[in-house]
């Protein structure tokens, strides 16, 4: 789940408590600014009010332009990165082969270790290899939160919050940052466990885009959500990506049984567990329930659900034009030679 953090417990902040002073009565009051009038002294000017975030849809302006060129360019890099794939893997076909074949022959050295290492990395689909990466991305910000030194920087760049300063790199940062080490298992377990079915169906390429690029608009959804209820504080989870990912999968797999960890001998449809989280997160988010982030959740979900219907369509099957000009720029480019080659 994306929690909303609260600051003051988890980061070790704390508020100073205010000093409660008796209010004057009004003659007193009057007295005192009689006295100054007569002394040719100004009375004193009221200690300044501590600043409320105001509901200003304005702020939003440059984490909307940065939610749709972050997700334009995830998922053009995600086409070129698709393109370098397939043309490194005819390239290196015939020198595959022939390391195969020299594999064979030589004699087998590796190390005790590292053969074991090497087996259970070759025994992971292709879904799991790509996760692995997100999950040690995760793993690094959690340790960060340890450092003390770093708490600043943390709560700052890794916490989204519509009020703070830094609005637009918190969207993306945040999605790699939990503070409990509970909330990160139980956020990785779930990614874990649907990475496979996901990456069969898109692609690491296409996976890594939307992943990235769901992250961002589930925070920008937040962020809207926030600003229009007036309640302003920092949150942080990989869920709002990760519900894009459990959504999509359900949507395109309905039919597909699932159940939960501690429960196996309940199971239940895809289509049915996606209908009661979202029914869930808008029960939450109508209200006002606040340890989660139920915007979030819900903008992540949403974004599953229109990209399998919708979005695989307009977006990923239209990548053509931009993957032929990539293309035509590495086979005309400086340094390109004849083949096409760099």
């Amino acid at each position: 789940a994306r929690f909303t953090l609260q600051t003051q417990q988890r980061c070790g902040f704390r508020k100073v408590a205010k000093k409660v002073e008796p209010k004057k009565g009004v003659a007193e009051e009057v007295e005192q600014t009689e006295i100054l009038h007569k002394k040719g002294e100004a009375p004193a000017p009221d200690p300044p009010t501590p600043r409320i975030p105001a509901r200003s849809f304005g702020r939003l302006v440059k984490p909307l332009v940065f939610t749709i060129g972050f997700t334009g360019c995830s998922f053009g890099g995600a086409a070129i990165w698709q393109y370098e794939s397939l043309k490194s893997r005819v390239q290196s076909y015939f020198d595959d082969v022939k390391a195969d074949w020299l594999e064979k022959k030589r004699p087998q050295k590796q190390a005790g270790l590292g053969k074991q290492v090497n087996q259970w990395w070759n025994s992971l689909s292709d879904g799991q290899k790509t996760v692995t990466g997100i999950i040690a991305a995760n793993a690094l910000v959690f340790c960060c939160w340890r450092v003390p030194s770093l708490q600043r920087t943390m709560v700052k760049y890794f916490t989204s919050n519509p009020s703070s300063k830094a609005l637009c790199w918190p969207m993306l940062l945040s999605t790699f940052s939990h503070y409990s080490l509970f909330h990160m298992a139980a956020n990785m377990y779930v990614l874990w466990s649907f990475s496979s079915s996901i990456v069969n169906m898109m692609g690491k390429e296409q996976f890594m885009a939307l992943y990235l690029s769901a992250g961002v608009i589930s925070t920008f959804v937040s962020y809207v959500s926030k600003t229009a209820m007036g309640r302003f504080g920092p949150s942080l989870g990989a869920s709002g990506a990760i519900m894009t990912v459990l959504a999509a999968v359900c949507t395109k797999m309905p039919e597909a049984k699932l159940a939960i960890l501690f429960l196996p001998m309940y199971p239940f449809t895809a289509g049915n567990a996606l209908k009661a989280i979202v029914a869930l997160d808008t029960t939450g988010l109508i209200l006002g329930w606040r340890f989660f982030d139920h915007a979030a959740h819900l903008g992540g979900a949403l974004f599953g659900i229109w990209y399998i219907i919708y979005g695989h369509e307009l977006i990923w099957k239209n990548r053509e034009p931009l993957v032929k000009m990539w293309h035509d720029f590495r086979t005309r480019g400086p340094g390109a030679g004849g083949n096409g080659s760099m």
